[in-house]
């Protein structure tokens, strides 16, 4: 009930309007006090709500919503029929997406989503996810040839973020592996990739993507490395429907090619992209760490470290690239 107040009481605030707490008692049949609770909520998760004795509550500012007809008519205009979900506030996109393998999905489903209450990252790290800034969208694909078709699949969804990427800004954007896209030296977006099935049989694989749109400053705080967000880098604003559309339909186009030729027809682009290629990195893994010379990814998309004379080949899991000089994650 209180995730349902809450949905409603965001769309009844987004065009920044006072609405008084009595008549929102009246609407969802609550005690104001139980109003003032979720409104509490939701500066909780980001969105700047004020009060003034005799008028209500209001929004500092409007927020434009993400409207699924309008994502799934860009997804049209661009030739993708992906089935789309919209969400206001859930879990996580990923999750959701998960729990209805295997009968209730079909490849190409996305959940997208204006707040993640458990967003996730790599190695169990928390996406920070504040309330309809940034972009928080999961994808699924079916595995038809079993676990080993997901090797590299990250890289080729970094460079399909790229794509989108280059409708809205002329900056180069780097890419470090497995799955963290920068501007200018600074993390703008991530990728979290979770699996479903057993090794030799098909499988299952949700593909989550996080993009920072127009960070707030009450976020940005609480984010424990260099950031930055696709706004600093575009002389317009940015319509997040039309993004949401551009990440989907590059990601579908890089998967079929994925599934003809594999990571191989990919390699050169993704090497230009690369943000410590031929340059000195540290690799941890747990409480080990190694240093040596990062001499980018092979067909599988293996890391590949050049160390004390010694060539190794390293792959995703708990592996963590660092550049020598700098701290990270």
């Amino acid at each position: 009930m209180a995730k349902v107040i809450r949905e409603q009481l965001i769309q009844l605030l987004a065009d920044g309007h006072f609405i008084s707490g009595q008549y929102l008692g009246k609407k969802f049949g609550v005690s104001r006090a139980a109003i003032s609770n979720n409104i509490k909520a939701l500066t909780e998760m980001g969105l700047d709500i004020y009060s003034v004795t005799g008028k209500g509550y209001k929004l500092s500012q409007p927020i434009t919503l993400l409207n699924l007809a309008v994502i799934t008519q860009h997804l049209y205009n661009l030739g993708s029929y992906n089935k789309v979900e919209l969400h206001t506030i859930i879990d996580s996109t990923n999750s959701y997406l998960l729990r209805k393998i295997p009968n209730q999905i079909i490849a190409g489903q996305v959940c997208i989503a204006e707040h993640q209450q458990n967003g996730k990252g790599r190695r169990g790290r928390v996406w920070h996810s504040p309330f309809a800034s940034h972009l928080y969208l999961s994808l699924y694909w079916p595995l038809e040839q079993g676990m080993s078709a997901v090797m590299g699949l990250s890289l080729v969804i970094a460079l399909a973020v790229n794509d989108a990427f280059s409708h809205f800004t002329k900056e180069k954007v780097q890419l470090k592996w497995p799955n963290d896209i920068y501007l200018q030296g600074k993390k703008v977006a991530g990728i979290l990739i979770e699996l479903e099935g057993q090794a030799q049989d098909e499988g299952h694989c949700v593909i989550g993507v996080g993009v920072n749109v127009k960070m707030p400053d009450s976020s940005a705080a609480k984010i424990d490395q260099p950031w930055t967000d696709l706004c600093s880098h575009c002389d317009e604003k940015i319509d997040r429907n039309l993004l949401s559309a551009y990440i989907i339909h590059a990601i579908m186009l890089r998967l079929k090619t994925y599934q003809q030729s594999g990571l191989s027809t990919m390699l050169a682009e993704w090497h230009q992209l690369d943000y410590f290629l031929n340059q000195p990195v540290k690799i941890i893994t747990g409480n080990k760490e190694k240093k040596g010379i990062y001499q980018g990814v092979n067909e599988q998309g293996a890391l590949i470290l050049k160390s004390e004379g010694k060539t190794y080949t390293l792959y995703g899991g708990e592996v963590t690239l660092r550049g020598c000089d700098e701290s990270i994650n």
